[in-house]
């Protein structure tokens, strides 16, 4: 089985609170560095459009996800005070 049949992407969007965008964004860095160290991670990227703060991320497998939530857990948490969270994950189904 290749990468592609286990590929597992997650599309958070965070909506910033009025006036706490400077304080969102100086956050993001932290976010990729921790997300360098995790092997199943394919891609990370923060793209920023006014008050929405969007991430596009990739990951080998759902377990490679799963890693990612669990080692940014205290970041997202932090993140939360601040801005609101919508999110999609797309990823094969399992039988």
């Amino acid at each position: 089985m290749n990468y592609i049949s286990n590929f597992v992407s997650l599309h958070p969007y965070f909506k910033v609170h009025p006036g706490k965008l400077d304080a969102c964004k100086a956050g993001l860095p932290a976010f990729v560095e921790k997300t360098k160290t995790e092997r199943k991670n394919l891609f990370y990227d923060f793209t920023v459009s006014g008050d929405d703060v969007l991430c596009r991320e990739g990951y080998i497998e759902a377990d490679g996800l799963l890693a990612h939530l669990a080692n940014v857990d205290a970041l997202l948490k932090e993140a939360l005070k601040i801005a609101d969270l919508t999110r999609e994950v797309h990823g094969p189904r399992r039988n």
